[in-house]
């Protein structure tokens, strides 16, 4: 999936919540574990670009928790940096906690 490009990773998951949204009872609750990446050295918020698909197939948002990431690939000078200058860098990934309407 890191490979994937990321047009074509959101309209494989319309299909994902779409059918999640179909098969799940109302009322009842889906979630989502996904982080953001990196294209062409520039950050890609693919979390909240995944967030709104679900959002957008019916879905409603009932918690967003933001969960540690760790063994990150973050190159020395950065990681150093955050540490001493209390920053994060992508070294989380989000829990996106949905509920179907009833």
């Amino acid at each position: 999936i890191s490979h994937c490009d990321v047009d074509e990773f959101l309209k494989e998951m319309k299909k994902v919540a779409e059918e999640s949204y179909r098969v799940l009872k109302k009322d009842k609750y889906c979630a989502v574990l996904i982080g953001d990446t990196r294209r062409n050295k520039h950050m890609v918020p693919l979390g909240f670009k995944t967030m709104e698909v679900f959002q957008n197939a019916g879905f409603l948002l009932k918690e967003n928790i933001i969960k540690q990431q760790h063994n990150c690939q973050t190159t020395g000078f950065w990681h150093d940096n955050s540490l001493r200058h209390n920053f994060l860098l992508i070294a989380h990934e989000y829990l996106f906690v949905f509920r179907k309407p009833e």
